[in-house]
């Protein structure tokens, strides 16, 4: 019988925007775990204490000052990575940013700004990773928009879900291109996460949401990392270039009548 046990011991993992919020409950999802973690973000000081606690858990970590929308920078994170531990096993596509905005509103640097940041940074990192994952018939795991703002939209943030849209088409394209070489490509599609950014803007903390409750609108960021380590795993291994929506359980008064 095939186990259920979800394993990345052993692998390096590189995640990208791990500074805080769902970046920094992942990495220290996959070093538990016995995954060797690379993480990275545009300032050291914001990523350096991340991996330091890492560390201090007896677990390996490394933090790389990396701005993903500068091409020379994702090349040296990446190199760096295989330095000091040979290859990447793991790609997790998170850096990420955001500004509310109607779109008549939007300015052209703002535009530009959050598709650079959440599209081309996820094509630098990932085309830098190339040859790694090949060798390591590796995983990328990318994040998308939940189902229920691709489905309804969502306002004031037209260009942050036009590049997320973006990532989502681009995880299936790649799924196809790399599937010779063994690698996979999927992604993952929250709905709102319970990191100090959301619980700032709603004022609802982590602690506060009891998943006894039917009602769940608001995910932990451990869940989150939970399905980023299955599909990093082999336990995952013939889902290949899906969407995996992380969005709850529907309220009932959103539910369609039968």
């Amino acid at each position: 019988m095939m186990s259920l046990e979800t394993t990345v011991d052993g692998t390096t993992v590189l995640i990208t925007g791990a500074s805080s919020g769902i970046g920094e409950v992942v990495a220290k999802r996959f070093s538990a775990d016995g995954a060797n973690v690379v993480i990275c973000s545009r300032t050291q000081k914001n990523v350096e204490p991340v991996a330091e606690q890492i560390r201090d858990s007896g677990n390996n970590a490394l933090a790389i000052e990396c701005d993903v929308t500068d091409r020379e920078a994702v090349n040296r994170l990446f190199a760096v990575t295989a330095e000091e531990f040979g290859t990447v096993d793991t790609l997790i596509n998170n850096a990420g940013t955001r500004v509310m905005s109607d779109f008549d509103t939007i300015s052209e640097e703002e535009w530009k700004t959050v598709i650079d940041v959440n599209l081309h940074g996820t094509y630098h990192c990932t085309q830098a990773a190339s040859e790694y994952l090949k060798q390591a018939s590796g995983t990328v795991i990318n994040f998308g928009l939940s189902s229920a703002a691709k489905q309804r939209g969502t306002p004031s943030l037209s260009h942050y879900s036009a590049a997320k849209a973006a990532v989502i088409n681009l995880t299936t394209t790649l799924a196809y291109e790399w599937a010779d070489d063994n690698v996979r490509v999927n992604c993952i599609a929250p709905g709102f996460v319970a990191t100090p950014a959301v619980e700032t803007g709603i004022g609802i903390s982590a602690a506060e949401i009891d998943r006894t409750e039917v009602e769940r609108s608001i995910a932990l960021p451990e869940e989150i990392a939970d399905v980023a380590v299955y599909l990093a795993s082999s336990n995952s291994s013939h889902i290949v270039g899906e969407t995996i929506t992380v969005d709850g359980v529907p309220r009932i008064d959103e539910m369609p009548e039968l």
